[in-house]
Parts: C-alpha cells; sequence; structure tokens
C-alpha cells in the first residue's frame, strides 16, 4: 500500500498537465467550436428573458407547477406544441473565466487524489508502470467522463457534444495514468 501523502508530486503534476492539455483543446484546437450555437433572434430571445425576470438559474421548459401535473392534459399540449428544453441561466456581466479557472484545476487535483488513492490501496511500492498507469488512468476517466452521459439521457444534451467530452476525458485520463506511472514510488 502506497500512502496518499507520498503521492503529493503526481497528483499536483498530473493537475497541471490536465490543465495545459485542456486548455489547448478548448481554446486552440478547432474541437470544440460546434459545442454551442447561437440562438435565432438571440437578441429578441435575450429581451424576452429581461422583461420576465429570468434570474440565474436551472430552468426546464415547458415546466409543471407541481410535480404530479406532468401528465395533465394542459402539459401535454404544451410538450406536443414544444419546444421542450432546459437551460442555465448565469447573471449579466462580463465573464469571468479566473474564477472557473481555479475551480478546474481544484477539480483536475480531486481527481488526482482520487486516482492516487484507488491506486495507492490496491498497488504497492514498485509496482510496474502498466499497472499504476491503467488503475490510475481508469480512476481518472470515471472522473473526467464517467457522468456527462447523465445529459443526453435526462436532458437532451447533445451527443457529439458529449462524445467530444468524453474523448477530451480520456486524455485527461491517459495523462493521468502516464503521469502517475512515471512518478510512482519504487
Amino acid at each position: 500500500m502506497v500512502t496518499l501523502v507520498s503521492l503529493w508530486l503526481p497528483i499536483l503534476l498530473s493537475a497541471v498537465i490536465v490543465f495545459v492539455a485542456s486548455s489547448i483543446l478548448h481554446m486552440l484546437l478547432p474541437w470544440h467550436r460546434k459545442d454551442f450555437s447561437k440562438l435565432p433572434h438571440e437578441e429578441d430571445v435575450l429581451a424576452a428573458f429581461r422583461q420576465a425576470g429570468v434570474g440565474r438559474g436551472d430552468y426546464m421548459f415547458p415546466c409543471p407547477d407541481k410535480p404530479g401535473n406532468w401528465r395533465s392534459p394542459e402539459m401535454m399540449e404544451k410538450y406536443k406544441r414544444g419546444p421542450i428544453g432546459s437551460m442555465t441561466l448565469l447573471p449579466g456581466g462580463t465573464p469571468g473565466i479566473g474564477k472557473r479557472l481555479v475551480q478546474w484545476f481544484l477539480y483536475c487535483a480531486g481527481v488526482g487524489i482520487f486516482a492516487a488513492y484507488l491506486t495507492g490501496r490496491t498497488t504497492g511500492s514498485g509496482a510496474e508502470y502498466m499497472r499504476v498507469y491503467r488503475i490510475a488512468g481508469t480512476v481518472a476517466f470515471l472522473g473526467y467522463a464517467g457522468a456527462l452521459w447523465q445529459g443526453p439521457i435526462w436532458k437532451g444534451s447533445s451527443v457529439a457534444t458529449t462524445i467530444r467530452h468524453n474523448v477530451d476525458g480520456l486524455i485527461y485520463a491517459l495523462l493521468t495514468g502516464g503521469t502517475f506511472g512515471c512518478l510512482w514510488p519504487r
């Protein structure tokens, strides 16, 4: 068994490597340019949101006023007319990326901690590279991509975007597994 404290370097280094790789995937490469589409008549839609006083939050539409009313004739008619969807709205103002980047780095470090914990509990000091790589990489893949399929299943999110994010998760997992394999205590 390898202690979590002795794995501080692969935890932090894997977080840095994934952070840099994600920056390249999202900002330099065209890979994620089709993740979002522009709303038709965007200004009119945004003006309607402002006029209705819609604030920050997660919304579903149409949305029944009571949980048991989702099968009422009125709701069934709204479903038929469409559109049906969900959305997340943020407050107005210049989007601040700094806070999100810090949160993303902390998330990457958290995935590294879970990878270190499980790999350290199942693998001893001096373990071969591929064993460490497989375990840490699998845990990292679950952390980066495991729950993404809930979006298409429950919210109707884009399958293509989810696949792109799963490929990202696989890249992050391979980098994490490789980092742990290289820096595993001998």
